[in-house]
């Protein structure tokens, strides 16, 4: 019987230090940093070349957010492949419960007498040399199979404290791991990068799936059991696969290297497989200005940016000009509501400032002035006291829920295409330059019946313009009725 390469993408990260332009809402991984794909599709296609002849490649699991459940569909659709499943947790438990999940769901759709090979990366991670990736991970695959857990280390190219490192022993590309270790500081990076011995943790893992069970079992077998337990009240639909929401939130947070890989030198066959591909794992504004295409000054721009008499700087425009002059090592993103600046130094305590936004309760922690839905999307444009105007997106066919407002009416222009609009106990078609008034308390629809994007401008009115302020009656996305 064939060798099974499973795929497994980790697709729940919140990518703080990525702020503004990574939002708890819409994270680093779906986001286009590198190339002309978003991080998580580029982690999807690599993977695709990843089985050697005579094995199987399973199409991949992807383990995500349940609030980014249609960003993961959307994006595994432009890219042309479909997941075996998508599992969703219903709260972030780190890596390790993510895992088991994954490792479960594998067993489970495995034919039998298989022990699928789980392959799992993050979602949010370059790589330059996706053929060097290939056979890196291809050779990692074979050492698996015969019961090995296996990491992908990176040779270190400067004294980084924002990674773990992974001490080796052996030559070569394949190397017996003798220890992990923690962020060192500069001191210590600087030894370890002298050393010759020490490498990135890249997190990236290929081992079989009964072997993680096995020692997620032994290591932390309080995480196993609260998994399976998960498991046991878990519920499909469609390509998503939910653990039951109050047995996952019992399960204890923690990541794989605390879990389990820090206690296997010694104990388990452990190897490393050194990966020399140009791999990056964007964790912070730093990392994504060393990836990106730069001037004779080392400056790099993204979007409507000019930048003089600046060196080694980078500029990330979204939504207007931003200008730079006399700026060195120093970071400037924008976005259509809000502007970070930070030494590239800093770069990694952005996420502070997210820490603060959140505390604050403040809104550009979590959404973009644009906020996607499965329908589509809606762009707060004006607001104030008593109003608000809003651009919606509904995609070709899709339609928001049956719902009713209890502090505000709508008047709702078309921009662009056939909106079917259902007002109470009536429904009219709209097309450009039409308009309809919703009046506060009505039960309202509204549906894109044709072949291109709707657009309309909605206009709210009213004592609260709140979000929450929505009754659902029918929905087409699972939302549930309030």
């Amino acid at each position: 019987m064939s060798l099974v390469v499973q795929p497994v993408i980790m697709a729940g990260g919140s990518g703080t230090r990525l702020w503004p332009l990574s939002r708890a809402g819409y994270p680093k991984q779906f986001l286009v940093l590198s190339g002309n794909t978003s991080l998580f599709q580029q982690a999807v296609s690599r993977l695709q070349g990843l089985a050697a002849p005579g094995q199987k490649l399973a199409a991949p699991l992807v383990v995500g957010n349940e609030e980014h459940r249609f960003l993961v569909l959307d994006q595994l659709r432009e890219t042309g492949v479909e997941p075996a499943a998508v599992l969703l947790e219903p709260i972030g438990r780190n890596t390790a419960p993510a895992m088991m999940l994954a490792a479960l769901q594998a067993l489970e759709a495995a034919e039998a007498g298989t022990d699928p090979v789980l392959v799992v990366t993050a979602a949010d991670q370059t790589i330059q040399d996706e053929a060097a990736f290939t056979a890196a991970l291809q050779r990692a695959v074979l050492q698996a199979a015969d019961g090995a857990i296996v990491i992908a280390g990176i040779t270190p190219t400067q004294p980084e404290t924002g990674y773990g490192y992974i001490r080796a022993e052996g030559a070569g590309q394949e190397q017996l791991v003798a220890q992990f270790v923690e962020k060192p500081d500069l001191a210590t990076a600087q030894k370890y990068l002298a050393a010759g011995n020490y490498y990135w943790n890249a997190s990236i893992f290929v081992l079989k799936a009964s072997v993680w069970v096995a020692a997620l079992e032994r290591f932390r077998p309080d995480i196993a059991a609260a998994c399976r337990v998960a498991w046991a009240a878990r519920s499909s639909d469609a390509k998503f696969v939910r653990p039951g929401r109050d047995e996952f939130a019992a399960v204890p947070s923690e990541s794989i290297d605390y879990a389990v890989m820090e206690k296997c030198p010694g104990t388990l066959d452990i190897r490393m497989q050194a990966l020399d591909a140009g791999w990056n794992d964007l964790g912070a504004w730093e990392a994504v200005w060393q990836v990106a295409p730069k001037d004779a000054d080392g400056n790099a721009s993204v979007g409507d940016a000019i930048v003089k008499d600046s060196r080694n700087t980078l500029v990330h425009a979204t939504s207007r000009l931003v200008s730079v002059v006399g700026l060195n090592d120093v970071v400037v993103v924008e976005t259509a509501d809000a502007v970070m600046v930070a030494s590239r130094e800093k770069s990694q305590d952005v996420k502070k400032i997210v820490a603060q936004l959140g505390a604050e309760q403040r809104g550009e922690q979590a959404l973009h002035r644009k906020v996607h839905r499965p329908w589509g999307w809606y762009d707060g444009v004006d607001s104030g006291p008593r109003h608000q105007v809003k651009r919606i997106l509904v995609k070709p066919g899709a339609s928001l829920s049956l719902q009713m407002h209890h502090h505000r009416a709508e008047h709702w222009i078309v921009v662009s295409g056939t909106a079917e609009v259902t007002v109470d106990d009536k429904v009219v078609l709209l097309t450009e330059n039409q308009s309809i008034y919703i009046p506060l308390g009505s039960t309202h629809r509204l549906r894109n019946p044709g072949k291109l994007p709707l657009e309309i401008i909605e206009v709210q009115s009213g004592s609260y313009l709140g979000e929450d302020d929505i009754v659902r009656f029918e929905d087409t996305y699972g939302r549930v009725a309030t």
